[in-house]
C-alpha cells in the first residue's frame, strides 16, 4: 500500500487516488474500479498523512477519501489535496452521514459524499462525474444538511445580504446544483458549454469557495436558491 500502480501508456482513462484505512476495503475498490475501462487507479494508501503525499506525487484526477482515517482525517485530508494539487476533486465515500461529517467535508472542498452502502456502479458514477465537474451528494447523507440550511434562512445574517451573483450566473449554479451537466446546462440556456465553464469559474471567485456543491450550500444559505433548486 502507498506505492503508484503503474500507468503504463498515456491513456485517456480518469486517475484514481484511493485513501480508506480497511486495507480490505482499499484493496477490493481498487480492483473493481481498475475494471472499468475508462479509470485507472494509480495509488492506494491507508492514512490521511499518505494520501495528501501521493496526491502531490501523483496529482490523480480524482480522490477517494474515508472521513475517518488515522494520522489526518479525511476532511483535512481533502484541504491539504486542494492546496498541492489543486485539479484533484475529492469523493468522500464514508460510513457516515452525519451532519457533522457531511458539510465540513463539502467546506473543505469535496465534489460528491457517498454513503459505503452504495455500490461500485454508483461509486464510478461518482468519479466521472467529479471529473466532468458535477457534484454528487447521497440524498440520505445531504438531506439533513440541506434542511438544516434551509430552516436557518431568514434567521439573523441568512438571507439579508447583497447577492454578489448576475442573473445568469445564479440560473447555471441553479441548474448545476440540480446536478445537470455543463453540456446539459448549455443546452438549457442556450449557451456555449465554455460559456458555462466561465460563469462556474466566476460563480466560485466570487463567492470565494473551492467547488460547485459548496457555491450551492452557500447559496441555500443565504436564501438565493431554495430546496426545490436542488435535487
Amino acid at each position: 500500500m502507498g506505492s503508484a500502480a503503474s500507468t503504463g501508456t498515456k491513456t485517456e482513462k480518469i486517475r484514481v487516488l484511493i485513501a480508506d484505512d480497511h486495507r480490505a476495503f482499499c484493496e477490493g475498490l481498487g480492483r473493481l474500479l481498475s475494471e472499468e475501462a475508462d479509470l485507472e487507479v494509480v495509488g492506494m494508501v491507508v492514512d490521511g498523512v499518505e494520501a495528501v503525499g501521493m496526491a502531490e506525487e501523483l496529482q490523480p484526477d480524482v480522490v477517494i477519501v474515508d472521513v475517518a482515517m488515522p494520522n489526518l482525517n479525511g476532511i483535512e485530508a481533502i484541504k491539504q489535496i486542494r492546496t498541492v494539487s489543486p485539479d484533484t476533486a475529492a469523493v468522500v465515500l464514508s460510513a457516515y452521514g452525519y451532519e457533522s461529517y457531511v458539510l465540513p467535508a463539502i467546506e473543505a472542498g469535496a465534489a460528491a459524499y457517498l454513503l459505503k452502502t452504495v455500490g461500485v456502479r454508483e461509486i464510478a458514477g461518482a468519479v466521472r462525474a467529479v471529473h466532468a465537474g458535477q457534484t454528487v451528494l447521497d440524498p440520505a447523507a445531504s438531506n439533513k444538511v440541506l434542511t438544516r440550511l434551509a430552516s436557518a434562512t431568514g434567521r439573523a445574517g441568512y438571507g439579508r445580504g447583497r447577492q454578489p451573483l448576475h442573473q445568469r450566473e445564479l440560473e447555471v449554479l441553479r441548474l448545476g446544483a440540480k446536478g445537470l451537466s455543463n453540456k446539459q446546462i448549455a443546452g438549457k440556456l442556450v449557451i456555449s458549454e465554455r460559456t458555462v465553464q466561465t460563469h462556474f469559474r466566476n460563480i466560485l471567485r466570487k463567492l470565494g469557495v473551492s467547488s460547485r456543491t459548496e457555491a450551492a450550500l452557500r447559496a441555500l444559505r443565504e436564501g438565493w436558491i431554495t430546496l426545490d433548486d436542488l435535487p
